[in-house]
């Protein structure tokens, strides 16, 4: 392997370090022994293409390579590079330490910036449901909770060493928490196995977490549902989940907070709505009625003469609390007009004698003098059908 490193990789001396990796990466995807199988030719040139990317990709010994020419640096290098024994993808490097490294950085990380940091073992999350009802949602409620968990241990101060002591970097991984392997032409990504992915070693673990760095208990937290809530909402309380493995950052709880349905109330966002019985009468007449409000007041609603069942009254801010504000929805009176049942003789007399001497039904005149036009349009088209 006599041929000038530059020449091999097709690139100049005043080439950057940028352009010498790009044509590393092509000219190693090309010449592959996987995508090549069986091709001695490829096999010789991938060979060569390594061996310079392996003296020009590192600065100092780039350096040399210039200044002492290629013939003189091979012998002061005895010979190194690939030796002559049989090649497969199995031979190949794959660790951090190997050029073709370099093609995966990009892909999946730079590992080597984590070997002198811990693993962040976040904890999990915990959810926590509970239910309340439309008059707590309109106040807002403070509850307090006993969750069971995992908290810090503070006998090694969540190292998980015995006496606090400082977890030793895993040799396997380099403190990565993770694993290279080669598969063919691709490389394979894994949690390590001696550390289970925390990048550190326990030589002695702690007899109270067994080395995990936390441990079970009971928490109680209280938590202050808002005034406005809305039913299917969540609250976040961040940090307030399990303690993380050897001192990782804790997981968050989740309250997911269910509104009762109420016996008297309808809610739509900040709207309520409530159907109110109204009788006959005032319903006629007009008159004042009391109704409820969530709040647990009464209000005072006027029923104009000639409400009609199904007619919508409101009353401004009447309704429930809006969410992060002091200001309130409306609510709306939905009426609803009673028919009297269990009439006494008389009381049919009356509305009798009422009823012959009362013409003020518009909604009924409109619909017959409808249905009379209906039923004459069907009869002369029955005639014109001979039906």
């Amino acid at each position: 392997m006599s041929r000038d490193y530059y020449e091999t990789l097709g690139v100049s001396k005043a080439s950057s370090d940028a352009d010498i990796k790009k044509a590393y990466r092509t000219l190693a995807m090309k010449y592959h022994p996987d995508r090549n199988k069986g091709d001695k030719g490829a096999e010789a040139k991938f060979k060569e293409i390594n061996e310079a990317y392996e003296t020009l990709k590192d600065p100092q010994k780039k350096a040399a390579y210039d200044r002492y020419g290629h013939e003189n640096y091979s012998n002061a290098a005895n010979g190194g590079g690939f030796n002559n024994r049989g090649f497969s993808s199995n031979d190949f490097d794959f660790g951090t330490n190997s050029p073709f490294s370099d093609i995966f950085e990009e892909f999946f990380g730079n590992s080597s910036s984590m070997r002198s940091e811990r693993m962040d073992m976040r904890g999990a999350d915990l959810r926590y449901e509970t239910s309340i009802t439309l008059e707590e949602a309109f106040r807002g409620k403070n509850i307090d909770l006993k969750i069971k968990t995992n908290v810090g241990c503070k006998a090694c101060g969540d190292t998980g060493s015995e006496g606090g002591a400082k977890p030793k970097i895993c040799p396997s991984c380099r403190g990565s928490g993770k694993m290279r392997f080669s598969q063919g032409f691709f490389m394979v990504e894994r949690t390590c196995a001696a550390c289970n992915g925390t990048g550190h070693i326990i030589e002695n673990s702690c007899r109270e977490c067994r080395g995990a760095g936390r441990v079970g208990t009971t928490k109680n937290i209280s938590v202050s549902i808002p005034a406005g809530i809305e039913d299917g909402a969540r609250i976040r309380l961040s940090g307030e989940g399990e303690a993380g493995i050897r001192g990782g950052r804790s997981g968050d709880l989740y309250i997911f907070v269910t509104v009762k349905p109420h016996r008297l109330f309808r809610r739509e966002g900040s709207t309520i709505h409530c159907d109110v019985p109204v009788s006959m009468i005032t319903a006629a007449l007009g008159g004042d009625i009391e109704v409820p409000t969530i709040d647990g007041k009464k209000a005072v609603v006027k029923m104009p003469a000639g409400t009609q069942s199904g007619n919508i009254l409101k009353l401004r801010n009447k309704g429930m609390t809006v969410i992060r504000s002091t200001t309130r929805g409306d609510m709306m009176i939905h009426a609803k007009v009673e028919t009297p049942v269990n009439l006494t003789k008389r009381q049919k007399e009356l509305l009798g004698e009422f009823d012959s001497e009362n013409n003020s039904h518009p909604q009924s005149s409109g619909f017959f003098s409808k249905v009379k036009e209906f039923w004459q349009q069907g009869f002369f088209l029955c005639v014109q059908r001979s039906c």
